[in-house]
């Protein structure tokens, strides 16, 4: 027998909707794996590889000797092939090529991957009707972030030598929002929840927990754009200090937050003290509250997946941004703050 429960006015049918829910649990997976070989990509240099864009022919790569040395004699006309990898030659480049064109390639499948099932399941009315139209607004944020993923390229195809982290902290942020957006809706279609209705006060306290996550990912990807991560290898101490000096040498003083790479990394490693700290109280502070019963059991695995992703981010920092690590830092950091945008629709459902 289907399991029907109801949801205030309306019914939900759980076994209907189920292939729904993980429907969207599988594209916050492959948003997540887009994520994963953008960081690859942008780790070994290779962004900047396709100069063009061409959302429809572009899914094609090149198949001939031709095709590749066409490619390549358009790579060469820009900063990056110029200034810094002119030793480049067209095998060379086949390497730099495939991460871009494949970071790519998952983009435009995510596409297919979200419409076609949405139409299938609008006609097969499997989709509850208050939700047709944030579903409509997930695609279009998605299309958006491709047009955000060019916009970051452009920066870098006439004057800069690589992406502009500005648009590139845009573009990481844009990603996690989708990502958390597909994660809450999914959740709004688990069946019931039990546990302590959380106070007023309880809730704000997670979604400041997501705001500074947010702000870390941002954070993180300025770090990325910068290359700060090559630089001050070193923990606990920065420069040799725990604070140290020449935090503020550009005029105007905001610009050092985002363009002065020792501030750069110095913010990124304070926001994750922060935040760490945050938890752990929040962990505390939920053995008296709540409690771990029920919903409230996403709370502790919060609080030990933060941990380990600051032992993460250390060993990065330490390995000199060995990219493998490099990139199980970045997935936790997605992972972790769906964890926490979970936990938050999951005790929205309790109220």
């Amino acid at each position: 027998m289907s399991a029907i429960v109801s949801a205030g006015s309306a019914s939900l049918d759980y076994d209907r909707i189920r292939p729904v829910r993980i429907w969207l649990y599988c594209l916050a997976a492959f948003v997540l794996l887009i994520v994963v070989v953008g960081g690859g990509t942008r780790l070994t240099e290779s962004g900047l590889s396709i100069t063009s864009w061409k959302p429809i022919s572009g899914i094609i790569p090149p198949l001939s000797a031709a095709d590749w040395q066409a490619e390549f004699e358009a790579y060469q006309q820009i900063p990056q092939y110029r200034l810094v990898e002119s030793w480049m030659g067209v095998d060379e480049f086949k390497s730099i090529f495939w991460w871009e064109w494949g970071h790519r390639f998952l983009a435009r499948m995510l596409g297919f991957a979200f419409a076609i099932p949405f139409a299938i399941f609008l006609i097969q009315r499997r989709i509850p009707k208050s939700l047709v139209w944030p579903m409509t607004g997930l695609f279009v944020a998605g299309a958006f972030q491709g047009f955000l993923g060019w916009w970051m390229v452009s920066s870098g195809l006439s004057e800069l030598t690589s992406v502009s982290q500005y648009r590139l902290a845009a573009h990481l942020c844009a990603a996690s929002i989708l990502m958390m957006a597909l994660v809450w809706v999914a959740r709004t279609l688990e069946p019931p929840v039990s546990g302590v209705v959380p106070s007023r006060g309880w809730t704000i306290a997670n979604w400041v927990l997501v705001a500074l996550l947010f702000i870390q990912i941002g954070a993180g990807a300025l770090v990325a754009g910068l290359d700060a991560g090559f630089i001050y290898n070193t923990w606990p101490l920065i420069d040799g200090a725990i604070v140290p000096g020449g935090l503020f040498t550009i005029d105007p003083a905001w610009r050092n937050i985002f363009e002065n790479i020792l501030t750069v990394q110095f913010n990124h490693r304070s926001l994750a003290y922060l935040i760490t700290i945050y938890a752990l109280v929040l962990w505390w502070r939920g053995r008296k509250g709540p409690g771990f019963a029920g919903v409230h059991a996403w709370l502790p695995r919060i609080a030990v997946l933060i941990v380990l992703q600051v032992a993460v981010g250390i060993t990065t920092l330490l390995s000199v941004v060995n990219i493998p690590v490099a990139l199980v830092h970045q997935a936790l950091a997605f992972t972790l703050v769906a964890m926490v945008v979970a936990y938050l629709s999951d005790m929205h459902r309790l109220y």
